[in-house]
């Protein structure tokens, strides 16, 4: 199977609370959809943040919106207001999480972006 970024089956976007951030993503089709909802899982997520993410990573499904919410908590550094890191707010980790790669079947991806 090849990889692919999330960025080219998906849509996502993030903001922050406190110390955690939410990380919403969208399927491109309900094909899409079903793919992530089996292999975008809490464990793929916290490994892919697992140098800033320091909590649980916690996953909750939409299926009519074709999407999947995230909750990474601890993952601010204490959140804007108190994090000696430059960027401490959330917003940034809805384009991180796009750049993840994951091994999808072909199939779906020459169907859905036209990619051999």
């Amino acid at each position: 199977m090849p990889l692919v970024k999330l960025m080219d089956i998906a849509i996502a976007r993030s903001g922050d609370k406190g110390d955690g951030s939410n990380v919403g993503v969208k399927a491109r089709s309900p094909e899409i959809y079903q793919y992530l909802e089996k292999n975008l899982t809490e464990e793929v997520v916290k490994n892919h943040f697992k140098d800033i993410c320091f909590g649980q990573v916690t996953r909750y499904e939409l299926p009519n919106l074709l999407a999947l919410n995230f909750i990474l908590e601890d993952s601010l550094g204490g959140g804007g207001t108190e994090a000696l890191i430059l960027d401490s707010q959330g917003k940034v980790h809805g384009l991180g999480l796009l750049h993840l790669e994951m091994d999808m079947p072909s199939e779906l991806i020459e169907y859905f972006i036209g990619v051999s």
